[in-house]
């Protein structure tokens, strides 16, 4: 089994991209997410195992050198049940500090349209998260049982090893492994969240997105992250805003960019013409004789500064189009119109000068 291959990085990644790598597969492969699907399960184990081979930089230089058999296999879920399956998908790593553990910070996206950027909403966010179990009061006991001190760690959530080296004594101090740096055990586990004092539930955020927000900006909610088992303080959630295209504008900075399509006539002899923007009807006076290009400028009509006062600029861009459905009398007009003007037309049913020299070698 090649660990790196499992993971999806190749074996020169470094110690983040391989975190990032597991923590993304560990979620689309949790048994929560994939309910009943036996395959998932399997292989979000086999994903552990290799996190837990190069996770640790010691140990992922001794499966480099000698395999799994150099590194520390087998079931990383075995005897764990459900808190290891919890650990996995919410956790960053191991425990260095004793008591309840702040849980992970979440991402989801909002999908917003323009008129929420230039406007400014309040987004409604659904996230699969972890929220503290309310039958056991997130102690992870079942009611009318205690949480006991570790007797290992002595409540502490840490234990020291001494160990002689030539330097002399050298001390040591990792998490308790009986009661996982917490300090206390659980006789009786809550039947509800399996003792870990929080449950898997989906939930829904209101977040108030400002006006002037890009696409691709990030917005963090402090406290609405994973809790942590038994007590543990939340994590936070990053809300990741993604805007959708516009039919009409394309934001430009601060500017709203977008076309004006008039007719050949109304650009020959001028007209005021109306234009739908983001803040209701405005009126454009297009000169006459105005080319396709011409550009009209609105001030205060586009996008919030976000971390200042005032708006940018709406830029309206000309677009002369030509008439494709005349009747007989406007073909008439326009035929007079350019006899007038001296200009050459083609005369009704009159070919051009490839189709003419097509017809007479035909």
């Amino acid at each position: 089994m090649d660990y790196y291959q499992l993971l999806g990085v190749e074996r020169s990644a470094s110690q983040d991209e391989i975190k990032r790598a597991y923590r993304r597969l560990a979620r689309e492969l949790h048994p929560d997410a994939n309910p009943g699907d036996p395959s998932a399960e399997a292989r979000f184990k086999q994903v552990a195992e290799a996190y837990e081979a190069l996770g640790d930089p010691e140990r992922r230089a001794r499966y480099d050198r000698f395999g799994s058999s150099g590194s520390r296999g087998g079931d990383p879920f075995a005897g764990g049940g459900l808190g290891d399956l919890f650990d996995a998908f919410f956790n960053t790593g191991g425990r260095a500090e004793s008591g309840p553990q702040r849980g992970a910070d979440l991402e989801v996206v909002a999908q917003l349209t323009l008129e929420d950027v230039v406007q400014g909403v309040a987004k409604d966010v659904a996230v699969r998260t972890a929220v503290s179990c309310d039958t056991c009061e997130a102690t992870g006991a079942a009611p009318g049982s205690e949480v006991s001190r570790c007797d290992q760690c002595g409540g502490t959530g840490q234990v020291r090893q001494v160990r002689q080296s030539i330097l002399g004594q050298m001390v040591t101090t990792t998490a308790c492994a009986r009661c996982s740096g917490e300090g206390v055990t659980i006789s009786s586990p809550c039947p509800d969240c399996s003792g870990e004092g929080r449950r898997v539930e989906e939930q829904t955020y209101s977040v108030e997105v400002p006006a002037g927000v890009d696409d691709g900006s990030t917005l963090r909610l402090t406290g609405r992250g994973a809790v942590g088992r038994r007590g543990g303080g939340a994590g936070d959630l990053y809300v990741q805003v993604r805007v959708e295209d516009h039919p009409l504008f394309v934001r430009n900075g601060e500017d709203l960019l977008a076309e004006l399509h008039i007719p050949a006539t109304q650009a020959a002899l001028g007209a005021a013409v109306g234009f739908a923007s983001l803040d209701g009807e405005i009126e454009v006076d297009v000169p006459s004789g105005a080319q396709t290009g011409k550009p009209f400028r609105f001030r205060d009509k586009g996008v919030p500064r976000l971390r200042s006062r005032g708006r940018g600029d709406l830029v309206l861009t000309l677009v002369v189009d030509t008439p494709t459905d005349l009747t007989p009398e406007q073909e008439d007009l326009l035929r007079l119109l350019a006899k007038e003007r001296g200009e050459e037309v083609k005369a009704p049913g009159e070919e051009g000068l490839l189709g003419r020299f097509k017809s007479k070698f035909s």
